[in-house]
């Protein structure tokens, strides 16, 4: 990254620049601040800010770094939040214009963890309502748009976070996942996103008010410009907190592979759950051509044994059983109803969302029993491979679609109007089964939008996955800043 303009150098190297004495943590800021200043207004990433505290912290990380005495590799490091997490002083709304006045009184632990390795927090970046779409709007703070074209989403519900690093506005960014919420985002705007395995990163102060416990499948986790940022801040986020600090160590095991002649790669190019866009698989199929050379083994055949449907079927069962304790008893009277009068060989996506939402526990933990022989299945496949390389979702960045409920809408792929829910196939054949995956910028379709590649590793197999994106970024290609940043 040494050719790009400071504002989107990777955090790591803006650290070691930090360090060396060649920058200003203030400095950084204001360099930040400036692009703020410049695209936010068109991009609107960014939707709260403190900017006198953070030039506060800045300027404590400059006399740190004087001092010879830096907290951490990110020192003065600008960084950003995703609105949903807790940063003592500003809302956590989650786009809900309920919460409007959810003020936070401490900040979320993922925050602290990133602070207090020096990192400089000035501002918060947009959500969908509720955390559940791939687009980033709500009535609270308006629409994110996508830097690349401002006619198409950011994704979600990260969608603030990857724009925020797309355009120079910031360096580091948390985000959170149940539903490919840091994967899409990365992928529709072209930077880097890890969704840790299942229960790493602590999500302590990222709930909606009056919960402590975190929903199954969803996790919290970093987005960045490189792959080293990724596994650095990973080396900070991740381990215990609370009563769990006190009885357990968490310990990722470092990735084995030192160059790509190692690694043994199955590649999934599209799936009858959701097939993908045609420019996204001429960028994965150039991408395995590439790595066919390269890599110790490689299939494009290569599965667990399970199928796709069923894989599909469970994820949807767990996570809308996830998200329904959203629902309101009212709301939940009304589910209860539809549901009953349901045809029972409806297999409709909103059929087995509100079949999900009312769900028996009985019937949750048959779901949950499937889910963990399947996540056993999912260990024995990686006994004979070290990654699966897929796409993160069916196509580029789509065009803003406000109208109508999530499941009602449509997106093109392959000249085809399809369901926007199909693509929930490529978030849950991972996310389901507690596995971290990856997504690294792999090129540019025709229509000028970045796409990148899914890589999902064995659970807890975090920093095998981000060592291979980190060999792509290193040898196929990274980030690329959007034109006119």
């Amino acid at each position: 990254m040494p050719g790009l303009a400071l504002h989107f150098r990777s955090a790591t190297e803006l650290g070691r620049l930090l360090r060396a004495r060649k920058v200003g943590a203030v400095e950084l800021l204001n360099v930040c601040l400036a692009q703020h200043e410049r695209h936010n207004g068109a991009i609107n990433a960014i939707v709260v800010s403190d900017i006198a505290r953070a030039r506060k912290a800045a300027a404590a990380a400059d006399r740190r770094l004087r001092a010879g005495t830096p907290r951490g590799p990110f020192d003065g490091v600008p960084m950003t939040a995703k609105e949903s997490f807790d940063w003592a002083g500003t809302p956590s709304t989650w786009g809900e214009p309920r919460f409007r006045d959810n003020i936070a009184s401490t900040d979320a632990e993922a925050i602290s963890r990133l602070t207090g390795a020096g990192a400089v927090i000035y501002g918060k970046t947009n959500v969908p309502l509720m955390l559940a779409d791939w687009q980033s709007y709500n009535a609270i703070y308006g629409t994110t748009n996508n830097p690349w074209d401002l006619s198409r989403a950011p994704g979600g519900s990260s969608g603030g976070s990857a724009a925020a690093l797309a355009t120079g506005m910031t360096a580091l960014e948390i985000g959170s996942d149940i539903g490919a919420s840091i994967r899409n985002p990365a992928h529709y705007c072209g930077v880097y996103g890890h969704k840790p395995t299942y229960g790493v990163v602590p999500y302590k102060g990222h709930l909606l008010p009056g919960m402590v416990q975190p929903g199954d499948i969803t996790v919290a986790g970093p987005l960045a410009r490189s792959a080293r940022d990724l596994a650095t801040m990973m080396r900070i986020l991740a381990g215990p907190v609370g009563p769990e600090a006190r009885g357990f160590r968490l310990a990722l095991p470092s990735a084995a592979q030192k160059s790509l002649s190692e690694f043994r790669v199955a590649v999934m190019m599209t799936d009858a759950q959701s097939e993908v866009d045609l420019p996204v698989q001429d960028l994965l199929g150039w991408l395995t051509q590439f790595l066919g050379k390269r890599v110790k083994k490689l299939s494009t055949t290569a599965r667990p044994a399970f199928s796709t449907k069923e894989a599909m079927d469970v994820y949807i069962a767990l996570l809308r059983s996830a998200t329904s304790r959203r629902q309101s008893d009212a709301e939940f009277s009304v589910n209860c109803a539809k549901v009953a009068a349901a045809d029972p060989r409806d297999d409709s996506y909103l059929t087995k969302m509100l079949r999900a939402y009312v769900l028996s526990h009985r019937d949750w933990l048959k779901f949950n029993e499937r889910r963990h022989q399947m996540r056993l299945l999912w260990d024995q496949f990686f006994d004979d491979w070290d990654v699966m390389i897929c796409p993160p979702a069916a196509s580029a960045a789509f065009p803003h679609d406000h109208q109508g409920e999530r499941h009602e809408r449509k997106i093109s792929v392959n000249g085809k109007r399809v369901a926007t829910t199909d693509q929930l196939f490529w978030a849950g054949y991972s996310g389901c089964f507690y596995l971290p995956s990856t997504v690294a910028p792999m090129g540019l379709t025709p229509d000028g939008l970045p796409a990148g590649v899914q890589i999902i590793a064995r659970q807890y197999g975090d920093f095998t996955s981000i060592r291979f994106a980190e060999l792509l970024e290193k040898e196929y290609g990274g980030f690329i800043p959007p034109p006119g940043y």
